[in-house]
């Protein structure tokens, strides 16, 4: 297990981060530059060496109700691949590249948006309905009602 000086020094080695210091000593980072409203990317870094990664927005990552991974017990490589997927998966840019990967010709999608403006693209790829945030695949359904019955349920409508 690293030590919570190892993990902070290996945070911080993100320029993209910004430090905001929280209560009992413990620390958050955030990535102003998200185009979620998900900002925090490192929740209550602790000196006990606790602490958590959004990664709600991945799907390869075994994350709680709030889409945070426990990084307790993490090596060094693996602190760094995770904030370097969530800041990937969260930048702006990642759209541009979604677009071109995924969308293609694809006459079966839809745009799904928050009000936060959050993006959402419903996709029908192989007997199923895939939904994706940026390169992610965020959710997948076996008919379309369910996919819009999910959207709905977290605040997204369809647009256009």
């Amino acid at each position: 297990m690293l030590t919570f000086n190892e993990k902070l020094a290996i945070i911080e080695s993100f320029p993209e981060l910004e430090r905001k210091n929280v209560s009992l000593g413990r620390i958050n980072f955030q990535y102003p530059n998200s185009i979620s409203d998900k900002k925090n990317i490192v929740y209550h870094l602790h000196p006990n060496g606790n602490g958590f990664i959004y990664a709600g927005h991945l799907g390869q990552y075994d994350t709680d109700e709030k889409g945070l991974v426990n990084i307790r017990d993490f090596t060094g490589d693996q602190l760094r691949d995770l904030i370097k997927d969530s800041i990937q998966g969260l930048s702006p840019n990642e759209k541009i590249e979604f677009e071109e990967a995924i969308i293609g010709d694809s006459n079966d999608e839809e745009r799904w948006v928050d009000s936060e403006n959050n993006q959402l693209i419903v996709i029908n790829e192989n007997d199923a309905w895939n939904i994706y945030f940026g390169l992610n695949l965020d959710n997948s359904f076996d008919t379309y009602e369910e996919a819009v019955e999910f959207l709905k349920e977290e605040g997204f409508s369809r647009r256009g």
